[in-house]
C-alpha cells in the first residue's frame, strides 16, 4: 500500500508592519513585512528576492472562478536588524491591510 504523502508548503507566515516612512513623510510603494522566525539581518537575507502574495477575499468571482485575489510582490532588502523586510507589490497594499498576514514564498530558490 503506498503511503500517502503530506501537502507540501512553499511558503513562510508574515505580518504587515506599514509602509517605509520618515518622521514627516510616508512611502506607501514599499511595505515593511515581519516574516514569522526571522530575527537578524543575516537571516533575512535569505529571503531577499522571494515572492510576497498577499491574499484577500472578494465578493464576486473572478473570471477564473475564484472569489480570492491575489497581489504579488517581491522582497527587496532587509529594513533594520530584527528580520523586517522592505517588500514592493505590484500595486500598493491598501491601508487596511496593515496588522494583517502575508505568505512568503520559498521561491525563486537561491541555492
Amino acid at each position: 500500500m503506498p503511503k500517502k504523502s503530506q501537502p507540501c508548503r512553499l511558503y513562510v507566515n508574515g505580518g504587515i508592519l506599514g509602509y517605509k516612512r520618515g518622521l514627516r513623510n510616508q512611502y506607501n510603494h514599499t511595505s515593511l513585512i515581519k516574516i514569522k522566525g526571522v530575527d537578524s539581518s543575516e537571516d533575512a537575507a535569505f529571503y531577499l528576492g522571494k515572492r510576497v502574495a498577499f491574499i484577500t477575499k472578494g465578493k464576486t468571482p473572478g473570471p477564473d472562478g475564484s472569489k480570492f485575489r491575489v497581489n504579488w510582490g517581491r522582497v527587496c532588502r532587509s529594513h533594520g536588524s530584527n528580520g523586517v523586510v522592505r517588500c514592493k507589490f505590484n500595486r500598493d497594499l491598501p491601508p487596511q491591510s496593515i496588522g494583517g498576514r502575508v505568505r512568503i514564498m520559498l521561491y525563486p530558490s537561491n541555492i
